[in-house]
């Protein structure tokens, strides 16, 4: 494959996987979630969206693909290990610390945009 195309198909997957995380983020602020971070870093990783609804902390792995299974069977263990790690990290800055609520959600979106929310994916 030619460079150029190369990079235009990981632009286009770049430009998709952003349009998905806006799409999670609106479905978050509907159910009244309030927006604390996107892409964050630490700990090793990103983790792509997270929320707080009251003391709840909400840790969001958005995977896009044509279906639903597809995308989530693209969410390694070593994935989620890593985004548990980097949520430890952010715990660590509130008051609580790594003692307060938690939630792993993995995010769902298919080719349509269509959104399913998987809470509580990690255990």
């Amino acid at each position: 494959m030619a460079s150029s195309e190369k990079r235009r198909r990981g632009k286009l997957a770049y430009l998709s996987g952003l349009a998905a995380e806006g799409q999670v983020r609106a479905d978050y602020l509907a159910q009244g979630y309030s927006f604390q971070a996107e892409r964050w870093r630490g700990g090793g990783a990103e983790i792509d969206l997270i929320f707080r609804k009251d003391a709840l902390l909400v840790f969001v792995e958005v995977k896009r693909a044509a279906t639903f299974a597809r995308a989530a069977e693209s969410l390694s263990a070593g994935q989620r290990s890593r985004i548990m790690r980097a949520a430890e990290v952010f715990a660590a800055q509130e008051t609580a610390g790594s003692l307060c609520d938690m939630r792993f959600d993995v995010a769902l979106v298919d080719a349509l945009g269509t959104t399913q929310i998987l809470e509580n994916a990690f255990f």
